[in-house]
């Protein structure tokens, strides 16, 4: 088997594959021979995915309950099954103080970091469970087991999701069916654009960050591990 073959035949589903993180797995998981569908809202990025790739784009609002329901249904039907791999990896990320911190965004961030896994979750367990097989790669950050200042909405979203696969993991055991939680430390996405991070000696240095293709290999590497092997959590620093 060549190195590009490490996921030949196998299906994957990748949420905010429009950039970063999502984008970088997309990415990986499609060069080591996967069909991968590219789920994101940016339309021009999911379709330079496609061209330079061969990546499906699915142009979907992950904040909007009908639309992730009818796109997650249509690809069922199409498939004839749910995918073999699933990566949640959209996201959202804002800092603010608890007292400044407005109820728009604090929704924001839990309708993209954990409502929107929830569905995407909900929508495809029951099939991976019926079939007996598949691994679903929760995105969470290092934010959701140790708080910092300024991160009330992300971290309460992110907590939240690694409850919510904490429980996933426990229902899954022994199904066939495995969940893993990818925790990367600060990664330099276009998310920390806005916030200027090199500027603020309270942040780390961009030069420090990990890079969206750690995050990814550590993705590929739960994702290839034997069908015996599960991973429930996997941290990942900047060595």
């Amino acid at each position: 088997m060549s190195a590009n073959e490490l996921l030949a035949g196998r299906t994957a589903l990748v949420t905010g594959a429009s950039r970063g993180i999502g984008r970088a797995v997309a990415v990986t998981l499609a060069t080591q021979g996967a069909r991968v569908r590219a789920l994101a809202r940016g339309a021009d990025a999911l379709n330079e995915l496609s061209r330079e790739h061969g990546i499906e784009p699915v142009v979907v609002d992950l904040g909007d309950d009908t639309d992730i329901w009818c796109v997650l249904d249509e690809m069922r039907e199409q498939d004839g099954g749910p995918p073999d791999i699933i990566v949640n990896s959209a996201g959202v990320f804002g800092i603010e103080s608890l007292a400044g911190e407005t109820v728009d965004s604090f929704d924001a961030h839990l309708a993209i970091n954990l409502r929107a896994p929830f569905l995407v979750i909900r929508s495809m367990l029951p099939a991976m469970l019926e079939r007996g097989s598949g691994l679903i790669v929760n995105i969470g950050s290092v934010a959701g087991r140790k708080a910092f200042p300024g991160n009330a909405a992300y971290s309460a979203s992110k907590f939240g999701l690694r409850g919510l696969h904490e429980v996933l993991v426990e229902e899954v055991r022994g199904t066939g069916v495995r969940a893993s939680l990818v925790e990367p430390a600060a990664t330099d996405t276009s998310l920390w654009d806005a916030l200027d991070p090199d500027a603020d000696p309270g942040l780390p240095n961009r030069a420090d960050m990990l890079s969206p293709s750690d995050v990814a290999a550590a993705v590929l590497f739960v994702a290839t591990r034997p069908p015996e092997v599960t991973i429930p959590r996997l941290s990942v620093e900047r060595g």
